[in-house]
């Protein structure tokens, strides 16, 4: 299967060094996703809050990328696949804290 949103990835600006929402309400977090379409940070499925899906469903952006630290690849929530992102990962912008907010 392919993605038919890949046209919809953009160079971003993470929006934190972190899940957004979990660094604001002092959550934990597993994994990091970036969202390719406007740079918003969010936790993984795997985390108790899954910000990252909740984003998708809120916006309907596509694609993330796997962020913590950028990993290569990327999944498309719509289209349900994983996608080669190795030559166009988002630099972390400094070290990002452990998930448990230790420095």
């Amino acid at each position: 299967m392919s993605c038919t949103h890949l046209g919809s990835v953009r160079q971003v600006t993470p929006s934190a060094k972190g899940c957004e929402e979990c660094l604001r309400t002092g959550s934990r977090w597993v994994h990091l996703r970036l969202c390719r379409t406007c740079g918003h940070v969010g936790c993984c499925d795997d985390s108790p809050n899954r910000h990252a899906t909740a984003h998708f469903r809120a916006t309907g952006h596509p694609i993330v990328e796997g962020y913590d630290p950028p990993e290569g690849w990327g999944w498309c929530f719509v289209d349900d696949v994983m996608l080669d992102l190795s030559d166009d990962m988002t630099p972390q912008l400094g070290p990002i804290p452990h998930y448990d907010g230790r420095p």
